[in-house]
């Protein structure tokens, strides 16, 4: 090289790794890349620009393509994780149904327990007051036959006082 240096630097065309800018000049003059009249050698740049071409695009997928490679599985498996979080997702929101109606039907059990408990109290109610009428019916009975009995014995008393009046009262006597 002579008088002013090029800075070095490393380029990747296909397969073809350059050091320098001369090594590619001399790369494009070596393959008919060159400054010369475009008629000449068409056919020829365009096998060679094809090529060229071709080892772009294929350093350009060796490249790229390992990452794209492991993006498209990353995200396979995150599709993956968001079906099976969906999936438990699913199974827990059944779960709080599930309890949700575990609650109801504990409510449902426990207003059942207090209307139970305010028939049982109905009943023991009833029962007392069955009681307490049929003590009172076997009062009142004893009390119409005692009231029934003191009639009699006033009905007879005064039969009784009527016929002993009837015997005081002066008789007169009979002559014959």
């Amino acid at each position: 090289m002579g008088g002013t240096e090029v800075p070095r630097a490393s380029f990747v065309f296909g397969q073809l790794e350059a050091v320098d800018g001369e090594a590619i000049l001399s790369f494009c003059v070596d393959s008919g890349l060159s400054d010369t009249s475009p008629d000449e050698g068409l056919i020829e740049d365009l096998t060679i620009e094809d090529k060229a071409v071709e080892q772009l695009a294929e350093g350009l997928l060796s490249h790229y393509l390992p990452d794209l490679q492991r993006s498209k599985q990353a995200l396979q498996e995150l599709t993956q994780n968001q079906v099976v979080l969906l999936d438990t997702l699913e199974q827990e929101i059944s779960k709080f149904k599930e309890c949700h109606s575990m609650l109801d039907i504990n409510a449902l059990f426990a207003e059942a327990k207090h209307y139970h408990a305010k028939l049982v109290n109905i009943r023991k109610e009833m029962l007392m007051l069955h009681e307490k009428t049929s003590k009172l019916k076997k009062r009142a009975l004893k009390l119409q036959q005692k009231r029934q009995k003191e009639e009699l014995e006033r009905e007879q008393q005064r039969e009784k006082e009527f016929e002993r009046e009837k015997q005081l009262t002066a008789r007169p006597a009979k002559r014959t």
